[in-house]
């Protein structure tokens, strides 16, 4: 008996510590709930939140929307090319020093995205709310994706020119690479390099002498796969001689070469791409899981061993994009606008982490992959879907 009533006791104690442990978590949940939505609510009050959405808001008074959509999609690895991967073991490579950190930067919303066109035309459409306010109010990439020479210099400065004036850093995609994405859905670009050359120049014109972010041809070293050794390395020599352009255009530009993700190419394979195209002396670092999926801690520590690997000159950082990335990676294989995901992180420059200059919005959310809409076009249905995922 002396036996039942310990073991009755045990379970007595066990039972009250469990419930001390439910009651832990539930506040802990709370806390988290509670700082996700404050940091919402700030991110949305630093970009001007819905009312610089507002049709009310008089086109005389905001920069001219851009000619051109923002993107085609810049197609993801397709299966057979980048399985999913585990991040590699950090044994693999050498600690990087803690980098001082810089003042964070006030990201550019462009008024000229299709988000915003969206929630302009569709007032009384039931999502309009939850889209405006999650994806719409969040400063994003502005993309230029067309082989256009003489007009690329013009619509470059009317997004750096408007940046400038609001005191805030424009976030900027060069994707005119020949042979880009390999003839998938993004196709296109320039006819050769020899005129990639020119227009970058005419595209550097463009930047301005104020701080601004390069994101330098998604997919242009990751997926070099379907080119040839010859014109793996006239490309990679090429993206070279376009960081080297963009920054004596503007030095305060920061430009970052294309790194995969994590789950695609062995640290040391695309380091060593990266040091073809010469990433590590050439530009300001590398950017990770642009129009993809991956976990931010996931691309955090491939970004750091991948810049380990590369070497390079003190100082190089990585940037992620966080904008579709919110639930992780789906299934191996699947890339085109795969059911589940949700937005990520908000854009910021404040990352709280060493070597990770910035987790930005590149992919706008919403805009389809190719399966949920026609390659670069929005949809509301996936914008709606990935806000509340």
């Amino acid at each position: 008996m002396s036996g039942v009533r310990t073991q009755r006791r045990a379970e007595r104690t066990a039972g009250r510590r469990a419930a001390r442990r439910r009651a832990m978590v539930a506040a802990a949940s709370a806390v988290v709930a509670a700082a996700a939505a404050a940091g919402v609510l700030s991110q949305t009050s630093r970009d001007g939140g819905t009312e610089r959405a507002a049709p009310s808001v008089a086109r005389t008074t905001a920069p001219a929307p851009l000619p051109v959509r923002p993107s085609p999609t810049p197609t993801p690895p397709k299966p057979s090319a980048s399985p999913s991967r585990a991040p590699e073991p950090s044994r693999s490579a050498a600690p990087r020093p803690v980098r001082t950190r810089t003042a964070a930067a006030a990201l550019y919303r462009h008024p000229g995205s299709q988000v915003l066109d969206w929630v302009r035309a569709h007032r009384s459409d039931p999502r309009r709310s939850v889209i405006e306010a999650r994806i719409a109010a969040q400063p994003s990439a502005v993309w230029f994706t067309e082989y256009d020479p003489g007009a690329v210099t013009g619509k470059v400065r009317s997004v750096t020119s408007a940046a400038a004036a609001a005191n805030r850093t424009a976030v900027l995609v060069a994707y005119a690479i020949p042979d880009r994405d390999c003839g998938g859905a993004s196709e296109g670009g320039a006819p050769d390099l020899g005129a990639y050359d020119r227009w970058i120049g005419e595209f550097a014109a463009g930047l301005g002498d104020r701080p601004v972010l390069v994101i330098l041809e998604p997919d242009s070293i990751a997926q070099a796969d379907c080119l040839s050794a010859g014109q793996r390395s006239a490309r990679f020599a090429a993206l070279g001689r376009a960081a080297r352009t963009l920054k004596a255009a503007n030095p305060r530009a920061k430009v970052y070469f294309d790194a995969g993700h994590s789950g695609w190419h062995p640290v040391a394979e695309q380091a060593a791409a990266l040091r073809s195209a010469e990433a590590g002396t050439s530009g300001d670092g590398i950017f990770t899981n642009v129009s993809n999926f991956h976990g931010t801690a996931e691309e955090v520590a491939y970004a750091r061993r991948v810049l380990a690997a590369l070497g390079g000159r003190p100082g190089l950082g990585a940037v992620i994009d966080t904008s579709r990335n919110g639930n992780g990676a789906p299934s191996a294989g699947q890339w085109c606008d795969p059911d589940g995901r949700a937005i990520g992180r908000a854009p910021t420059t404040d990352t709280g982490e060493a070597d990770i200059d910035a987790y930005l919005w590149v992919k706008l959310p919403g805009e389809s992959d190719g399966c949920k809409g026609g390659a670069g076009s929005f949809s509301p249905e996936y914008a709606y879907e990935l806000a509340t995922g």
